[in-house]
Order: C-alpha cells, then structure tokens, then sequence
C-alpha cells in the first residue's frame, strides 16, 4: 500500500484514512504556523506493516505542502522523524530536537 488517501478533519482534528473499513487517523492541534500530532490510532485490523510508514509519511507531505512546521508529540511520530531526520528535518521548529 503505497499511496494513502488523506481526509484532513479540520472539525475533529485529524488526519484520516479508511484501509478495509477501519479508519486510521492521526490527531494534531495547530498554533501559529506549527501543527502538533499528538497521536498515531491505527486499529488493530490493518496487518500490513508499511502502513503506519506510508501514513505518516503522507501526512508530512501534506503538512509540507502547507508550509507548517511540524511538532511529533506521538511517540510513534517521533520515532519516524528521529529514523529519517534527514528527510524531515527541515520541517521542525527552531529549537525542537527530536
């Protein structure tokens, strides 16, 4: 699964995407020019590994193309960002270290 299909939920808050019928979805607050993303909910029934990968990936790419800064707040986000920091670095805030 390559290409993820992005809903932005301004209303709720999040990033969502509905794999088989289970929806997927990372929640974020934003400030200023800054989203934060709190939290990674990938239900239990998506099996297929490079999903978290591909979704979170995608949704950086969306936020890129905003032009925002990004603030991983979720433990998972965080950890995509620390194991490809040269990709997304560019994306932190001054002053934020992953």
């Amino acid at each position: 699964m390559n290409d993820v299909i992005i809903n932005d939920n301004s209303f709720l808050r999040q990033f969502e995407t509905t794999v088989d019928g289970h929806l997927a979805r990372i929640e974020y607050s934003s400030q200023e020019r800054k989203i934060f993303l709190t939290k990674l909910v990938v239900p239990e029934e998506i099996t297929d590994e490079d999903f978290r990968e591909n979704f979170i990936k995608a949704v950086l790419s969306i936020i890129q193309d905003r032009n925002l800064r990004v603030v991983p707040t979720s433990p998972h986000i965080a950890g995509f960002l620390r194991k490809n920091r040269r990709q997304y670095k560019e994306m932190l805030p001054i002053g934020i270290r992953i």
